[in-house]
């Protein structure tokens, strides 16, 4: 049970940074690739995770993984939102 919920995740992440590659592409914002690069990270995370025996996320690397996701979403946001110089 628990493979196949990681592979819920892992598929649904994939598909919502497809979105933001599609957004990406016909808007050119790095808002949408920094979001796309943080769900395919997170996908890759969780397929490496049902594939190997790591799915009880007893090790600390996983948590770096999602660490550096979240990160770029907030890096994203902060790009974004940061004032423009006239």
């Amino acid at each position: 049970m628990n493979q196949l919920l990681l592979g819920g995740i892992a598929v649904t992440s994939f598909a919502i940074g497809t979105f933001f590659l599609r957004y990406w592409r016909s808007s050119g914002d790095s808002f949408f690739l920094f979001l796309m690069l943080s769900f395919w990270l997170e996908a890759g995370n969780r397929i490496h995770m049902g594939i190997t025996s790591a799915w009880s996320e007893d090790r600390p690397v996983h948590y770096l993984v999602r660490l550096l996701s979240y990160g770029l979403i907030l890096v994203a946001v902060w790009r974004k939102n940061r004032g423009r110089k006239p």
